[in-house]
């Protein structure tokens, strides 16, 4: 028995079982999906923005390092911005008093960084005075607000950092330490948030308050999870059994078809639950990616039934036959579209993984659905389709029909048109660049986003860490290494371009040797005695209110100290080149101490090209995959590596097509390689299995397997491409931008697939079957008549 008897005689037997069996299965298989579906009941949305990262993550190991020692960073900012945009009046300096006041209020907070609070040292004799820059802001008086002005425009660690240099906008800073294990933590804090604004601006008016800061980006990944999932789900179903209503003309067949697509999505997501995933806007793609594969199976079996009913079978043996015809292709293309989605594993962010695991189990599940649950229910519904009239094709599929004419009549200026246009765009891709700000993450319809684009001009949007250690306890006070901290802090702030405040040590102890000796500011600099620096910081520290100790700037061994560059938003390119020149600068004049970089910034900076080599790494296995699997199937190494032509161009190409329109690449993109690999080998697996089941079984000849695999397999790629592209064209609508990227990219890489299929494909048989023609024909004439 040959491989394709084979395997129509296994997917017989299924069908018939099914067909037969059907009023056990189909509440069988809707209690066992119900029942894995359950699990989604325990799915959480990920807290915290640290979940992008893998535990082995260099960068991010050196993140948590540096926040075991000097503590989380985590903050929520309250950006004001007075409507006269001048912040140094009496109402805005009592508003920010009473969000500073407020601000310990919010859940896990630890320390709170205002205008108001900050400590202004002053001399007295010997003795260190430490107070509240504004201690009452009902007895500031016309003058008094002068001084406060000109304290925040001459001191370094407020003037950029808690108000603006022009004086426009001011930022009250909770720090907050969320735990990791609390559910939802990040957006509780951020309601609170909500609600301290709200009250703040009932009783002070003419002002703009936005909330931003690293705990209000890991709100924000939940609520843009929230909302997609709200609205793109519901807009995906929908469209979708408008398209197969439509293209069917049964509801019986959209109504099978809905099923499937909903008990494969339970499966994926109950599966998930199952398995303690995280829900991040990335994963929370899966449900969409789950219903529009499982449609496609589906379509390829409803199509055939329909056109074996036009065909005037009955409906029985129209279900068995179609289900028969579609087993191995289904399979196959399952199997691959599996695989693709398992390599994203190799991902170095979890949320992909998770996104890969749901979707492969829901895939998995629209597989065994389509091929035993679908012809069942199908034969329970009433589903009738009218006998196709004399001369009428059954299939309805006049276009690929014309397109098959096309490429047959043709062959060789098709496949040199097609190889060439892919050609063109590929030559493209070395032009793209990596470029992953997390602030455009989100689009404009967030509000998130919104306090980032208003804060960026003010205060810059994101922070680098740089952690000094001068290599023994004690040594921060060091007067070698102050002045080498005092130096490298001069060299960020004049990197203006990037950087839009510093905040080091070495401006407190030059401040504070200055007030302990007559505020004289010929004293303005770093003590030049290393036992009086150890003492200037005792006393400073001995001096300070609780929360606003100095325990997130110097560890407690006194070993290293850390300084904080706030960032403008500036690209990953843009980054990169600035810690280069910042370790340049170290390695020249760093005096062998030692430096760490960290920070989110720095997180985001490099996740995008560790994602990519890691998904690159992915994608060979994929490929290798795919080859072993067609080869095995068509019993065949040559059709393997035919294959691999079709799946792997349209993806090159997809790819050349968004550096001529884009242009950059992120951190989603890097997914799209497994997500687009495992749809697009469904046309190649489905176009080839019926041009050699018309070659090898039914004795067709080039021409006439191609046309047979347009007309039995056409209709439903076309079928097929219009739902998934219509399913990834609505992830573009999403408002966070990984999901965009990644829906529009498949979206064109699924174009590009039925395109290269219908052309190349067959263009590749036809031409090959004319050059053993030709290279036959001198042979044939010589010999004798017979």
């Amino acid at each position: 028995m040959t491989n394709s008897n084979w395997s129509e005689g296994v997917g017989r037997a299924v069908a018939t079982f099914s067909v037969g069996a059907r009023f056990a299965l189909v509440p069988l298989f809707i209690i066992v999906c119900l029942a894995v579906g359950y699990g989604a009941s325990t799915l959480k949305f990920a807290g915290d923005y640290r979940v992008f990262f893998g535990a082995d993550n260099p960068d991010f190991i050196a993140n948590e390092n540096a926040q075991a020692t000097f503590g989380r960073p985590d903050n929520i900012a309250f950006v004001v911005i007075p409507d006269d945009k001048n912040i140094y009046t009496q109402d805005t300096i009592e508003l920010i008093h009473l969000i500073t006041d407020k601000s310990w209020t919010l859940p896990y907070v630890s320390r709170v960084d205002s205008l108001t609070n900050f400590q202004n040292t002053r001399g007295e004799a010997d003795d260190l005075i430490v107070e509240d820059l504004v201690f009452d802001p009902a007895e500031l008086t016309p003058a008094l607000i002068e001084d406060v002005k000109q304290a925040a425009e001459n001191e370094p660690l407020i003037n950029g950092f808690v108000v603006s240099r022009d004086g426009e906008a001011t930022i009250v800073n909770a720090t907050v330490q969320l735990p990791t294990d609390v559910a939802n933590v990040s957006t509780m804090a951020q309601e609170v948030a909500r609600t301290i604004r709200a009250d703040v601006l009932r009783q002070y008016p003419g002002h703009t308050i936005h909330i931003t800061g690293v705990a209000s980006l890991s709100a924000a990944f939940e609520e843009a999870g929230v909302r997609d999932s709200s609205t793109l789900i519901p807009a995906v179903y929908a469209f979708i059994l408008v398209v197969i209503l439509v293209a069917l003309r049964s509801v019986s067949a959209m109504i099978g078809a809905l099923l499937v697509i909903l008990l494969a999505t339970f499966v994926g997501v109950g599966v998930g639950g199952l398995t303690g995933v995280e829900l991040t806007p990335i994963s929370l793609a899966a449900p969409t990616i789950i219903l529009t594969i499982a449609v496609a199976d589906a379509i390829h079996v409803i199509s055939n039934i329909r056109t074996k009913m036009r065909q005037g079978a009955e409906k029985r043996e129209a279900i068995i036959s179609a289900t028969t015809l579609n087993f191995a292709p289904i399979g196959i293309t399952s199997l691959t579209t599996v695989v693709g989605f398992l390599t994203l594993n190799f991902s170095d962010s979890p949320p992909f993984h998770h996104l890969g695991n749901m979707s492969a189990a829901g895939i998995a599940a629209a597989w065994l659905l389509s091929i035993t649950f679908l012809p069942a229910i199908l034969m329970l519904l009433p589903m009738k389709f009218k006998k196709a009239e004399e001369g009428v094709s059954a299939s309805r599929g006049e276009f690929v029909g014309a397109v098959a004419d096309f490429v047959i009549a043709r062959p060789g200026a098709v496949a040199g048109s097609v190889l060439g246009l892919c050609a063109v765009a590929i030559a493209f891709i070395p032009t793209m660049t990596i470029n992953d700000q997390w602030s455009g993450y989100f689009d404009e319809r967030l509000e998130f986003r919104q306090a980032i684009d208003a804060a960026d001009p003010y205060f810059g949007s994101d922070n680098v860490e740089f952690i000094l250690d001068p290599g023994e306890p004690g040594a921060v006070t060091e007067p070698k290494f102050l002045e080498t901290v005092d130096a490298f802090a001069a060299w960020l702030r004049s990197q203006d371009q990037d950087v839009a405040h510093v905040f080091a040590l070495s401006d407190i102890m030059k401040r504070v040797n200055r007030n302990l000796n007559g505020d004289d500011p010929a004293y303005y600099a770093i003590p030049d005695d290393r036992t009086l620096a150890s003492q200037y910081l005792l006393v400073y520290e001995l001096s300070l209110p609780y929360g606003l100790d100095l325990n997130n700037r110097v560890d407690i061994d006194r070993q290293s100290t850390r300084i904080t560059a706030s960032m403008k938003d500036i690209s990953t390119e843009e980054t990169k080149a600035f810690i280069a020149r910042a370790e340049a600068w170290w390695d020249a004049y760093g005096n062998g101490y030692q430096l760490d970089i960290t920070g989110s910034k720095v997180l985001f900076a490099f996740v995008a090209q560790r994602n990519i080599e890691a998904v690159f790494e992915g994608a060979i296995y994929l490929i290798i995959a795919i080859f072993v699997i067609l080869a095995v199937t068509f019993r065949s190494a040559k059709v393997g590596l035919v294959s691999l032509v079709p799946n792997a161009l349209p993806l090159l190409t997809a790819f050349g097509v968004w550096a001529i329109l884009v242009g950059v690449v992120g951190f989603s993109v890097a997914a799209v390689g497994a997500v687009a690999v495992g749809l697009i080998v469904d046309y190649t697996v489905h176009f080839l299995a019926k041009y050699f089941r018309a070659r090898k079984t039914d004795g067709k000849s080039v021409e006439d397997a191609v046309r047979y695999a347009f007309d039995t397999a056409g209709v439903a790629i076309f079928l097929t491409t219009v739902i998934l592209v219509a399913g990834f064209s609505i992830l573009v609508t999403s408002s966070f931008k990984l999901n965009a990227d990644l829906g529009l990219l498949t979206a064109v890489a699924v174009i590009l697939a039925m395109v290269i299929n219908f052309t190349l494909l067959p263009a590749m048989f036809l031409l090959a079957d004319r050059r053993k023609n030709a290279g036959n024909a001198p042979h044939l004439q010589t010999q004798p008549a017979k």
